[in-house]
């Protein structure tokens, strides 16, 4: 495990929130270590998306052990580094907001469920918690702005239906986190990276709950 009182920040939300761009600009603005979320492709996605009930268990449990491996990753990194780390998306997101999407879906049965839910939570006894949450919380309207504009291909072939089962599985996850201090950024609202009064609020928020203001 990390030392004690290093400080380990964790930034969730939607696709399309900005959890990259706030990743890097507290890199910048607090000379934090990044973890961005990994390039490595997952070899179930084109089984997957051809057969979504067959494949979506192979698939979920793929991202949750790569997810502990990028936890455990950061514990070697702060062993070593006195510098805080600022996370792009969790191992809690992928297991109570993607994977309880599929399996809501029923492309995961109750069976299956239950079993990743237990690995799930073994896997969580064994990480650090964060020592902040930051939650980039982002209307679907204004997601889907967001995501028109970015024109990334992919992102364009996202149905809206799935945009918003993830935005209300996202609200219901953070509603019950509990497990370390938490800001919310409305993104619709703050534009951290263009607005310097918006800039000033988040810095002020983000030290106040790491006890540096």
């Amino acid at each position: 495990m990390a030392e004690r009182g290093r400080q380990f920040i964790a930034v969730a939300g939607n696709m399309g929130a900005g959890k990259s761009s706030l990743v890097e600009w507290l890199r910048q603005q607090f000379d934090m270590v990044p973890f961005f979320e990994p390039n490595e492709q997952n070899p179930y996605l084109a089984d997957f998306y051809g057969d979504m009930r067959r494949w979506s268990l192979n698939s979920q449990l793929f991202f949750l052990v790569r997810r502990f491996r990028i936890h455990r990753e950061m514990e070697a990194q702060a062993a070593r580094d006195p510098r805080a780390i600022v996370q792009d998306r969790t191992i809690y997101e992928d297991a109570e907001v993607f994977a309880a999407h599929l399996h809501r879906a029923g492309h995961i049965d109750d069976r299956d469920w239950g079993m990743y839910q237990d690995l799930y939570r073994t896997l969580c006894a064994e990480i650090r918690k964060p020592d902040l949450m930051i939650y980039l919380r982002c209307p679907l309207k204004a997601l889907l702005k967001r995501i028109k504009q970015r024109g990334r291909d992919f992102e364009k072939a996202i149905p809206r239906k799935y945009l918003a089962s993830l935005e209300q599985l996202y609200e219901e996850w953070f509603a019950r986190y509990d497990l370390s201090p938490t800001v919310v950024i409305e993104t619709d609202r703050l534009d951290y990276v263009e607005r310097l009064f918006d800039r000033l609020e988040v810095v002020e928020a983000i030290r106040e709950q790491l006890g540096a203001g």
